[in-house]
């Protein structure tokens, strides 16, 4: 039998008692994207130490609920319209949503991938490629970071063409699923730490290490890690929160250490360089797909 969507178009505000509303009016799940993402005007939330705490939603939100038939999605639908919190269905629409294997479906979409010949980002349900020398098993999860995005790939690339890392300390911020971190592990980096903002992430960074057998010095969160100085930071996050931590970032590398950044589009990398210019001497070091992956030394 197949499900019903109900789609409507909200603010910030609406948007979240949108959310709540729907949920207690026999909504499966509630989902709120930007609709203006894929736009210039697309603009990301995040939260990072020195910043405002993020905004629960966008100036301008498509809300999804779905609902396990079009009889439920009608009577939600009366009730925003009963309690006020809707004025009227002009712009709400509903479509149907066919009944899938979900776990199957989700499983089709991560695929092995190859970051270089050497190593290789699997999935915990297929089987190790031939001729893979080096294999990470991550499953999609709560935190981003599955190998796919080019970011990762950057920032693992340079990780790969460092020679050996195996003396020096990374330190791996906004780890995410700890991707970075595990890479830098398995290429045998003895003292790896890893932290985020996200007590899931945090969490999902854990679990991965543990599934892959690999050993992360720290994993928490970035308030609760010692005070100490790397050979590598690495950062794949987004350009905002990158310009604000600059500070941050350079004062965990030591002196003559390498920053390696990611999350940047092609046309921010030079206003990022610019940013960090007072801390270290950074340039492209390689684009892929539209975006880059700065590095380069800290200043003494």
């Amino acid at each position: 039998m197949p499900y019903r969507e109900v789609l409507i178009a909200a603010g910030q505000d609406l948007a979240l008692r949108l959310s709540d509303a729907l949920l207690e009016l026999g909504a499966l799940s509630v989902d709120v994207e930007d609709r203006l993402a894929g736009s210039e005007q697309e603009r990301a939330l995040f939260g990072e130490p020195g910043m405002e705490q993020p905004r629960a939603a966008w100036s301008d939100n498509l809300v999804r609920a779905l609902f396990a038939d079009e009889s439920g999605a009608d009577a939600a639908l009366l009730g925003l319209l009963a309690d006020g919190v809707l004025p009227d269905l002009q712009g709400v629409r509903q479509r149907e949503v066919a009944e899938q294997d979900w776990v199957r479906l989700t499983q089709s979409q991560f695929q092995p991938v190859c970051v270089d010949e050497r190593l290789w980002i699997v999935p915990s349900w297929h089987e190790t490629p031939a001729g893979a020398s080096m294999v990470l098993r991550l499953d999609p999860g709560l935190a981003f970071g599955t190998g796919t995005h080019p970011t990762t790939q950057l920032c693992l690339r340079w990780l790969l063409r460092q020679g050996s890392l195996r003396e020096r300390q990374v330190l791996d911020y906004g780890c995410g699923s700890g991707i970075l971190a595990l890479g830098a592990a398995l290429l045998g980096v003895e003292a790896v730490d890893a932290v985020d903002i996200d007590p899931d992430a945090v969490q999902a960074t854990r679990l991965n290490a543990e599934a892959n057998g690999l050993r992360l010095r720290h994993v928490c969160h970035v308030d609760e890690l010692p005070a100490q100085r790397y050979d590598v930071v690495v950062a794949n996050i987004l350009a905002s929160p990158l310009r604000l931590l600059a500070p941050v970032l350079a004062a965990r590398a030591r002196p003559g250490g390498q920053l390696v950044l990611s999350g940047i589009l092609e046309r921010q990398a030079e206003e990022l360089i610019e940013v960090y210019a007072p801390h270290a001497s950074l340039s492209v070091w390689a684009e892929l797909d539209g975006w880059v992956c700065l590095a380069g030394p800290v200043r003494g």
